[in-house]
């Protein structure tokens, strides 16, 4: 079911091209130096039917909470997915939709040196230049429209991914408006958002959060939001 993501609203990347890209459940928001709609949509193809094959045989894959193992000749985003969830502590499926924006990101710089690619609030970004990403944590939250974070330039790609307990309609066990997460890869940002969001119940969880969070190789930074208070770890540039 489409469900409008009003937030894309803020988004402005005057030097790129945007366009959406909807296959069933995947929603994507890309940003290119082209329009590459149709190679996109090749990819999200591709990659739902390593996942949801995988599933058909394996369904412990989609419906565990905690990390799986997964078989040694499973599809490269199955085995991305479960690598992630085994540093978070959570199961696979929360990093699907960081996966797909990374999976099918990467295959979009074939074609184009610029690509930021947003899956629901979980983003894969490779870029030349700064770029600032704006914070959804709720219409309630003091934070929602004023806060955002800016992301260096990284050759290699990095994943900015967002995870809330009051917000979304993903599970989460916490309470937490938003946790972001910066990581060098956007499977494991999401699943460590995920993690994040998980353990803020009050604000005072927020440092044992972030705790866990700078705790995982390969994570670069992190922000917690909830009411009004908030905290960070790491490569978090606010703007």
């Amino acid at each position: 079911m489409y469900k409008e993501r009003a937030y894309r609203r803020w988004v402005k990347s005057g030097d790129l091209v945007t366009f959406e890209v909807i296959e069933k459940e995947t929603d994507l928001f890309i940003s290119a130096t082209k329009g590459l709609g149709r190679e996109a949509r090749e990819a999200i193809l591709r990659y739902r039917r390593d996942i949801e094959d995988y599933i058909r045989a394996n369904a412990i894959f989609y419906s565990s909470l905690e990390p799986v193992n997964v078989k040694i000749d499973a599809p490269s985003i199955v085995k991305a997915m479960a690598e992630a969830g085994r540093k978070a502590e959570v199961g696979p499926m929360a990093a699907v939709a960081g996966a797909m924006a990374e999976f099918v990101g990467r295959d979009l710089l074939r074609s184009s040196e610029e690509i930021i690619v947003e899956n629901g609030g979980d983003i894969f970004v490779r870029s030349s230049k700064k770029r600032t990403f704006g914070i959804y944590a709720g219409e309630s939250s003091p934070f929602t429209g004023k806060l955002a974070v800016e992301v260096d330039p990284a050759e290699e790609g990095l994943g900015v991914c967002t995870s809330s307990g009051t917000v979304s309609h993903s599970l989460s066990f916490g309470n937490a408006d938003a946790a972001l997460v910066i990581a060098r890869s956007a499977a494991l940002a999401d699943a460590m958002a995920t993690a994040a969001a998980n353990r803020v119940n009050t604000p005072a969880d927020i440092e044992k959060a972030i705790a866990f969070v700078r705790s995982v190789e390969g994570v670069k930074g992190a922000l917690v939001l909830m009411g009004d208070k908030m905290g960070s770890w790491g490569e978090i540039k606010l703007a």
